[in-house]
């Protein structure tokens, strides 16, 4: 299928006609003893499937990338703020895909809660190096969730005086969304499921996974 500029879309269905592609349980692809994916990296038997490939997630961030260059009309480049440690992988890829310069920053932050949902309630664990002020701000965000964490995260930058701010995520959750927070670039609408790989971990495992997969019950539960 082709996208709205004329580009072919990897796999699923795209949302509204915008950047966003749709995927869902029916498009991911089981583990079976004879193929998986997990196993070349270390992880037998852990996966039950593959939601999306190497490939999907590289040409999605191709185009995110150059949608967000397509709206840069500031003289300076942009301020790319990664959230870690998830983003990492992502923001690595989009800036190498990225057609113009950009600056980096690092934030962590601890949101109170379970270990798999998120109160909402944020401590910074490793702030930015540089002021802001008057500069174009790029959330990376590996994964949209509750919405929370982000909520307060854009709240928090406002605050220091940016000219603007948006928010490049790779993956997005509507189910679990419980905050109207504004996220203009989102790569894929993926079902409440437990995602890990390319960035995403469970218990630090996972992340170096190239491609996002959902993880076996059998692993969590």
């Amino acid at each position: 299928m082709t996208n709205d500029h004329g580009q072919t879309t990897p796999s699923g269905t795209l949302a509204n006609g915008d950047l966003t592609t749709v995927v869902t349980s029916a498009d991911a692809i089981p583990v079976t003893a004879e193929s998986d994916p997990g196993a070349p990296h270390g992880y037998a038997g852990e996966l039950k499937a593959m939601l999306i490939d190497t490939e999907t997630l590289s040409a999605k961030i191709r185009q995110l990338a150059e949608a967000v260059a397509a709206d840069h009309t500031d003289d300076k480049p942009p301020v790319l703020v990664c959230v870690l440690k998830g983003a990492v992988m992502f923001l690595t890829d989009f800036v190498r895909a990225l057609p113009m310069p950009a600056e980096l920053e690092f934030m962590a932050v601890s949101s109170y809660g379970s270990a798999t949902s998120s109160s909402g309630v944020v401590r910074i664990l490793k702030d930015l190096d540089r002021d802001i002020t008057g500069r174009r701000v790029i959330i990376i965000e590996d994964i949209v969730d509750s919405g929370l964490t982000l909520s307060w995260l854009r709240k928090n930058l406002d605050s220091r005086g940016a000219s603007s701010i948006d928010v490049v995520a790779l993956l997005r959750k509507p189910a679990a969304v419980k905050t109207d927070v504004h996220v203009k670039y989102i790569g894929f609408d993926i079902p409440s499921e437990f995602v890990v790989g390319y960035g995403l971990d469970y218990a630090e495992r996972y992340r170096d996974l190239p491609f996002v997969g959902l993880l076996a019950e059998h692993m969590y539960r």
